[in-house]
């Protein structure tokens, strides 16, 4: 079985901005509504499943959170789903919002 790769913040907005990436926030509905990174998808316990049904497993998933923790779980739970390329990003929305403030969305 393949592994997550953990990536930087600049990584993934690098990947996002040259190919096709679904992007997802697996931090808490309030934090995602306060802001979150551009283009993001909020996913939690509720929509999991049907996030899982239609997402095109194929299409490169950048996962993050608040600090880069949860999102690794989250990550592997997506590659034991069959998802073939798999990002967790290190330092997670706190870290984004330090480098790369001018990709958030609120």
């Amino acid at each position: 079985m393949t592994d997550f790769t953990r990536i930087s913040c600049q990584q993934a907005n690098e990947l996002c901005a040259l190919e096709a990436t679904q992007i997802i926030d697996v931090r808490d509905a309030a934090a995602y509504n306060e802001g979150h990174i551009k283009g993001a998808v909020h996913i939690d316990n509720a929509s999991l499943t049907a996030y899982v049904e239609q997402a095109d497993r194929d299409t490169a998933l950048v996962i993050y959170c608040y600090h880069g923790n949860a999102s690794q779980q989250a990550s592997q739970f997506f590659i034991q789903q069959d998802f073939t390329a798999v990002y967790s990003v290190n330092g997670g929305f706190e870290q984004w919002r330090i480098e790369l403030p001018e990709d958030l969305a609120t």
